[in-house]
């Protein structure tokens, strides 16, 4: 089923709805919504020469126009590549490339630079935010979604690229499918008179949460920044009501700083789901006492997305249970369309509470990479999805996240897990956020290094995170080196870049504590 006919439904049954607003400004109902997702197709197919199965980008910050080109490549059978928005345009115009991209659309700011870039090939750059699109939500109109099968590609996701050239994952119509229907029995409830606030990129998660959004005719917020800024965000959610949306760690963090200093209490905010990177025990309990009982974790990967595990509200403030705090500190149990399980480097699952790499297998879990065989083969094995991740599951099922298996740090024989070290380094009051990772050494073959950011500038020093280390870690796992940041590097999700904080470690910064 081509996954553009849940927003045809949804136009026949609630015509009237709201559906796509800027702000608090009603920009269309769910009638002009389709109307325009039809035109933008139809201009697609007709004019531009797109064919069912081609694919078309998406180089843009957040906006409603987004949200409507993607329905119209999707109700014309062709395939989204959502690209990064904070990527250099060489890196996009690389991505279009390889997708081979008949159209791109991209913010205005970028048709220049990717005009040049891309001189040599068939692809066309239509402006995202000008009269350029304006022409084709007034176009010839298709009048229905070109039919795809389950199978069919629908969504072309490259990853981050911290290790070489992003690689494009395969999502199918299906794929999206089992995302969408999942998210009702694993993650949320949602209702028609909800609202999804897109502050988070929607090149990522934030854009698949869609499909639930327009499965129940709810309405699509774009907040006026187009971005996450806090304070606009509890307005926004004080005038709208019933808001959810998507937010990494480090998100959570900002609401709760902004709520800590002026009060706000979150009222409007029904759900957060937050995801995308480790949530710090402490944040979390934080989080819930001055927000309350809002939020909702899930764990996926682009490859899987957004589908791997889920920790639903009650688990999330539940405060009864013996074991609450492990429960809390891990990111749940398997959702309802996959398998999970831990095994060692031959593939055998491991004993409840053994660490080993996280296994996915189930109807969300990707194709592959697009052009990429010996990628596919290597991740996906036997049916299932080797995720890089390194976790372990206890008893109830409950996976807690170590680290990526790239990031396991090997210290003189001994396996040391970064995030471990960053919950213990997160429980002093003075730590604002902290990342781990490992340098090399020449007796040890790599030593544990924290990068810190302090809660008071200067309010902290080496040698006092060294006590508090030694008293709830063992000796060999304390950092032997700190450097102290005024941030951490991050990508527009919010995500920490341990690539970047691996590159600082050539230079002489910081403080040592040998």
């Amino acid at each position: 089923m081509n996954i553009a006919a849940w927003l045809a439904r949804t136009a026949l049954i609630s015509p009237d709805k709201p559906a796509l607003l800027s702000g608090t400004s009603v920009v269309a109902n769910y009638a002009e919504f389709a109307r325009r997702v039809r035109a933008i197709a139809g201009t697609l197919f007709n004019v531009q020469g797109v064919n069912p199965g081609d694919r078309v980008a998406i180089f843009a910050g957040n906006s409603v126009n987004y949200l409507e080109a993607l329905y119209g490549i999707w109700h014309a059978g062709a395939v989204a590549v959502p690209i990064n928005a904070k990527l250099h345009p060489a890196e996009a115009a690389w991505i279009v490339q390889d997708a081979d991209a008949r159209v791109l659309f991209a913010d205005n700011k970028y048709v220049a630079d990717l005009s040049q870039r891309l001189s040599g090939s068939d692809c066309r750059i239509i402006a995202i935010d000008d009269e350029s699109f304006d022409q084709f939500r007034c176009g010839p109109e298709l009048e229905a979604p070109v039919p795809k099968n389950d199978d069919d590609m629908a969504w072309l996701f490259y990853t981050s690229g911290t290790t070489g050239k992003p690689k494009g994952v395969m999502l199918s119509n299906g794929n999206l499918q089992a995302m969408a229907l999942t998210y009702f029995v694993d993650v949320d409830d949602v209702y028609s008179e909800d609202a999804i606030l897109y502050a988070a990129p929607m090149s990522h998660g934030a854009g698949i949460y869609n499909f639930q959004h327009v499965l129940k005719g709810a309405r699509h917020v774009v907040p006026p920044s187009g971005g996450f800024e806090p304070a606009e965000i509890f307005d926004l959610a004080a005038r709208l009501k019933n808001v959810h949306f998507f937010a990494a760690p480090t998100m959570v963090r900002r609401l709760i700083d902004l709520a800590r200093a002026s009060g706000a209490d979150g009222d409007g905010i029904k759900t957060i789901v937050y995801g995308g990177g480790p949530m710090y025990l402490e944040d979390i309990v934080e989080a819930v006492d001055v927000l309350g009982p809002r939020f909702c974790q899930i764990y996926g990967q682009g490859e899987s997305p957004m589908t791997i595990t889920a920790l639903p509200r009650e688990t999330v403030a539940d405060r009864n249970h013996p074991r609450w705090k492990e429960r809390l500190a891990s990111v749940g149990r398997a959702q309802s369309c996959v398998e999970v399980r831990i095994a060692d480097g031959e593939g055998d699952t491991v004993p409840a509470g053994t660490t080993g790499e996280i296994l996915v297998r189930g109807a969300p879990v990707m194709a592959g990479y697009w052009n990429n065989p010996s990628a596919t083969a290597e991740t996906l094995r036997d049916g299932w999805l080797w995720t890089g991740d390194m976790g372990s599951m206890d008893e109830d099922d409950f996976l807690t996240l170590k680290d990526r298996s790239k990031d396991v740090i090997i210290s003189g024989g001994s396996n040391i897990y970064p995030r471990e070290i960053e919950e213990v380094l997160l429980q002093h009051p003075d730590v604002r956020e902290v990342s781990v990772v490992g340098k090399e050494h020449a007796d040890w073959g790599e030593v544990v290094v924290a990068f810190v950011v302090a809660g008071n500038e200067g309010s902290i020093d080496a040698g006092t995170l060294d006590a508090h280390c030694l008293d709830h870690i063992a000796r060999f796992k304390r950092p032997k080196e700190y450097r102290f940041l005024r941030e951490l590097p991050k990508n527009n999700y919010g995500k920490v870049l341990k690539t970047e904080l691996r590159l600082m470690l050539q230079t002489k910064d910081g403080t040592k504590n040998d």
